[in-house]
């Protein structure tokens, strides 16, 4: 999900940002360079040591509002007494529904209020976390980790922020701390509509509200034009918004970008995984990922972020060599395990995993 990634230029016609298609083929030695840089920039986060892990909390469901249509604003609550574990921006958490359905969602508060965290959660057809966030009502119950961090937010002489849709959760404490420290910030809002982009009524006075139904899909100019040298950029938002950003932000322009759907497989190698010592073998294919084809066998296989840093799909891996893929963030240490959404093995050779 994350972080300083690349692309390889489509050459097909451009397409709304909102509709999950477009370029986003990923180079994986820019993804493991960007993973060794993560936990550096944690330590440079503005005026914070990086955060030690939180164990499993019980919160409270406070409230809910729908900020847009299709749209979950929730506000979790400690159950018992207590201040709620400090974070900073972009930071988040992972909710657990039930034992098989862990999901992430950016905080999007206040960080110097410790007696409330605020998600907010865009209903995805289908989708399983989203249908049951909507669901809870003020007084539910569910459990919480975290929080994390696997989107650094580095102090900078000046940003640009630029969100796509929901993917305006992270960035808005992010514009918020830099506002309050006096720091020059430009920011730039896409979505389909007006009426689909949540928090139009939070963002700081001078941001750039543009929906593709009055402006047209954007660019990488109208996104990052005219962009001063040494600024650092951060995007969240969908593929190819992040795409289009990175291709106009050029070298001198640091970019930092978090997604909220998992990444291509990149030179992947068909292997096989046991499930077990004596247990079934499953073929993965050069194109698909371990989780995938392990979920088709066992379907109550647990996965969250499916982009290798939450640690919920990790097992134990009991033989074989892994091609491990995965970003573990604070609070999600690898140790002798295998990531199912993102680790691989070598062409043609077999691992057993504890399952």
């Amino acid at each position: 999900m994350k972080h300083s990634t690349e692309y390889y230029a489509d050459p097909r016609p451009p397409v709304s940002l909102f509709t999950g298609r477009g370029p986003d083929r990923y180079m994986r030695g820019l993804e493991a360079l960007a993973a060794r840089l993560v936990p550096a920039l944690g330590r440079l986060g503005p005026g914070h040591p990086p955060l030690p892990p939180a164990p499993e909390l019980r919160v409270r469901v406070a409230s809910v509002a729908h900020p847009a249509p299709d749209v979950a604003e929730v506000v979790l609550v400690p159950q018992g007494p207590g201040p709620l574990p400090a974070w900073q921006p972009g930071h988040h958490v992972d909710l657990v529904l039930d034992p098989a359905t862990v999901r992430q969602y950016s905080l999007c508060g206040d960080p110097r209020d410790r007696s409330r965290y605020r998600i907010a959660v865009r209903r995805i057809p289908g989708g399983a976390g989203s249908a049951r966030v909507h669901a809870l009502g003020p007084g539910d119950v569910v459990g919480l980790r975290g929080p994390r961090n696997a989107f650094p937010f580095a102090r900078a002489e000046r940003y640009l922020f630029v969100a796509g849709g929901i993917g305006i959760t992270p960035i808005l404490p992010m514009a918020a701390h830099a506002h309050r420290a006096g720091t020059p910030f430009r920011m730039v809002y896409t979505g389909r509509s007006r009426e689909s982009m949540p928090f139009l009524d939070e963002l700081p006075e001078g941001a750039i509200v543009r929906p593709d139904d009055e402006f047209g899909v954007p660019g990488a100019d109208d996104l990052v034009g005219g962009l001063a040298p040494g600024t650092a950029v951060y995007v969240c938002g969908p593929p190819p918004l992040i795409a289009a950003v990175r291709s106009g932000a050029g070298a001198r322009n640091p970019v930092f970008s978090e997604r909220f759907s998992p990444a291509p497989v990149v030179d992947g190698r068909p292997f096989e995984v046991q499930l077990g010592e004596g247990g079934p073998v499953v073929a993965v294919p050069a194109d698909e990922t371990a989780l995938e084809v392990v979920r088709r066998v066992r379907p109550q296989t647990a996965y969250s972020c499916r982009q290798g840093f939450c640690g919920a799909c990790r097992v134990g891996l009991l033989r074989g060599e892994a091609d491990h893929r995965d970003r573990p963030t604070g609070g999600s240490p690898r140790g002798g395990e295998f990531a199912l959404c993102v680790s691989r093995a070598d062409e043609g050779t077999r691992i057993i995993v504890d399952m």
